[in-house]
């Protein structure tokens, strides 16, 4: 096949999908990790903040795994290049995602308020600097980078920090904490929750003008290089118009649906990167014709075939299995009551 109905575009837009999820899923947990200093006055407050994610965590990192593998097979010359020329920002995102994982498991292995303080700060460093880290990268994606006609990455780390790419990381780091706050709101009850209330109350306004100025910039900087790739207008103002939903919800306690707004509005935001990419995968800088696109960079249609049976029958299990985790643990958490 051929134009858009073709595997090359299916596998495209099944990875932009992967991205949506792990960003939605991941992005609320991030979020949580940011606000543990901030929201945990004590431990008990800490250790419920924990709890909330404790079951899904290393679930919602299957998206990324699964986004990861399904690049690699589809198309390899873009995990290439991105691997080479992304090496560092990824590998700081690799040590931060371990860390935190570590810190999961043997924060309570001790009953010392100075173990438990630094695997906080694990916690914390490892939730902060991949919420930021990927946006810069993705920024990275859309703005081009130095590849050269060999789709070879020819520049140096401080290429890829822009003023640009930078704000595509203030810009996720702020709705990823904005959407960890909401699902506080969601899963806590008492105090904790009426803290996590008022500062996603203040978060909002933060994430808000970082995505309005992201996405301006982002179709001032198309428009400059006579290029939007096939998004629609009204994907990123659906975005701006999903974050003032959730503020909106919010103050009416609708809490539910305010957490899903603010994760719409980052599935939006993700959604206008991808289609500001395609056919691209990664643009660059030195000279557009030297794109890597879906043509250029993908496996053979006989591996995409059977990649593609292959998630026919697997992906709706694993969806399934998700969606029971999240239904089996959708209770409130609590302080325990004091005793006596």
């Amino acid at each position: 096949m051929s134009g858009y109905l073709n595997l090359q575009t299916l596998w495209f837009t099944l990875i932009a999908l992967l991205w949506m999820g792990y960003f939605f899923l991941e992005g609320f947990d991030f979020g949580v990790g940011v606000l543990l200093p901030f929201l945990g006055r004590d431990e008990q407050d800490r250790r419920v903040m924990i709890n909330t994610i404790g079951p899904v965590w290393d679930g919602n990192e299957v998206w990324l795994i699964v986004a990861g593998g399904a690049t690699f097979a589809a198309f390899p010359d873009w995990y290439a290049t991105v691997f080479s020329g992304f090496y560092l920002a990824l590998f700081l995102i690799l040590l931060a995602l371990i860390f935190r994982a570590v810190a999961f498991e043997l924060r309570g292995k001790q009953d010392s308020p100075g173990w438990r303080r630094w695997w906080d700060r694990a916690i914390f460093f490892g939730s902060a600097v991949p919420a930021l880290l990927w946006g810069v990268a993705f920024a990275d994606f859309i703005y081009g980078v130095p590849i050269n006609a060999q789709k070879e990455y020819v520049g140096s780390f401080f290429d890829l920090v822009g003023p640009y790419a930078l704000v595509g990381g203030l810009t996720t780091l702020s709705l990823f904490t904005l959407h960890g706050a909401l699902f506080l709101v969601l899963k806590t009850d008492g105090e904790l929750r009426e803290r996590a209330r008022a500062l996603a109350g203040r978060l909002w306004r933060l994430a808000a003008l970082l995505l309005f100025v992201f996405l301006a910039w982002s179709y001032v900087n198309a428009l400059l290089a006579h290029d939007k790739g096939v998004v629609p207008d009204v994907v990123p103002l659906s975005a701006l118009g999903a974050m003032l939903a959730a503020a909106w919800l919010l103050r009416e306690r609708w809490d539910l649906s305010s957490f899903v707004m603010s994760g719409l509005a980052i599935v939006l935001l993700t959604a206008t990167i991808f289609l500001n990419l395609y056919p691209r995968v990664l643009i660059s800088s030195l000279d557009r014709a030297f794109s890597l696109t879906i043509q250029n960079s993908s496996s053979s249609a006989y591996t995409l075939t059977v990649m593609s049976i292959v998630a026919l029958v697997f992906v709706p299990i694993v969806l399934a299995y998700q969606a029971w985790t999240y239904w089996v643990f959708r209770k409130r958490i609590s302080r325990p009551a004091p005793a006596g």
